[in-house]
């Protein structure tokens, strides 16, 4: 079951968040050197899940200085109309 939070409106939303890493580029950029190897470790429905696999990834990857693992919060993504011209 996904994790739902009030909005503004007081709507609930669905709240998502997602890990990913990479071999970086540079340490000091935020540039995947190639984007076609990212690993998508997983969306979670709880921050602290994302956490906990977030840590354990970057804990596995701790003597590559240039791998990098991210979460993200995707749960105001914009989904992108199929039918536009």
């Amino acid at each position: 079951m996904f994790k739902t939070e009030d909005n503004h409106d007081g709507k609930k939303e669905q709240v998502l968040y997602l890990v990913f890493g990479g071999e970086l580029e540079d340490v000091t950029k935020r540039t995947i050197h190639n984007p076609d190897e990212i690993d998508v470790v997983g969306i979670f429905s709880h921050y602290s899940s994302a956490y906990d696999a977030w840590k354990k990834k970057s804990q596995q990857t701790v003597d590559n200085a240039l791998m990098r693992y991210f979460v993200i919060d995707i749960s105001n993504f914009h989904q992108h109309d199929m039918q536009r011209k």
